[in-house]
């Protein structure tokens, strides 16, 4: 499984897009700004997108690629895009953006029967499978409902593990630490002079991150890449995660877009 970084930033500036992962060519985990640098072509090859929330910089793409790449599915016969997503997730994305005021509603363009994109539900626990690709629904604490992922080439295979907005987390590290993790992708959303807003928030700053971190158990070894920090604190929140003195040392990287897993 191949997964390409198309945006992991909390906000934008230049050279700054939101969250959104491209699984192999055919799968997006979020749609936030960074699916806009997708070709037409590649946008056309996604068939499949797996929403962690509802918020803007998770979703902002979504209804602008459809738009880009409607007369073209229409033309071939493409089936609708189908938009997983937990209940109350859907319930806002129906009321709020595809609500015929914001965006158009897609579900029914050209028709109930025949529409562009479908609304598919899951709950946390699920796995939705894609191909041979496994993606299971994670749990996330968040100020709206909210789900991580973690994708798998086949059943039982090394997993790419996504967090998700999230703050203190404990069922997350409880099933993270039954999984083979090989990569873990996480938020630190804040600095910590800005702990209170991201605990107000349910986001990660560094020293909450240390404490979730030492909920992973020793024998899990992955790699551990920080995403969604906002970019006018990125400096500042990279120098404090290199401070914190995790037990076991952990393997702590920088997540950056056009990075490419091979999971």
């Amino acid at each position: 499984m191949r997964v390409r970084v198309l945006g992991c930033s909390g906000a934008i500036a230049q050279g700054c897009r939101t969250t959104a992962f491209l699984l192999d060519d055919d799968t997006l985990i979020d749609a936030g700004t960074g699916v806009g640098d997708l070709s037409l072509e590649e946008m056309l090859r996604i068939d499949h997108v797996l929403l962690s929330h509802s918020h803007l910089d998770h979703v902002a793409a979504l209804p602008l690629m459809l738009d880009a790449v409607a007369a073209s599915r229409l033309a071939r016969g493409a089936p609708a895009l189908q938009v997983h997503a937990l209940p109350g997730t859907i319930d806002a994305l129906r009321d709020h953006l595809f609500n015929d005021t914001i965006w158009p509603d897609f579900t029914a363009i050209p028709s109930v029967q025949a529409p562009l994109m479908r609304f598919v539900p899951f709950q946390v626990g699920d796995v939705v499978a894609i191909g041979r690709k496994c993606i299971e629904i994670l749990p996330a604490v968040h100020t709206v409902p909210a789900a991580g992922f973690a994708a798998a080439a086949r059943a039982g295979g090394p997993q790419w593990v996504f967090s998700g907005d999230t703050g203190r987390n404990p069922a997350f590290w409880a099933r993270v630490n039954q999984l083979d993790v090989a990569h873990l992708i996480i938020e630190t959303a804040f600095s910590d002079r800005e702990t209170d807003l991201a605990l107000r928030s349910q986001h990660l700053a560094p020293s909450l991150l240390g404490e979730e971190l030492a909920r992973l158990a020793p024998e899990q070894r992955p790699q551990i890449h920080i995403t969604h920090t906002k970019p006018a604190e990125t400096a500042l929140i990279i120098e404090e995660i290199h401070r914190l003195d995790t037990q076991p040392r952990r393997d702590i990287r920088w997540l950056s877009a056009g990075q490419v897993f091979e999971v």
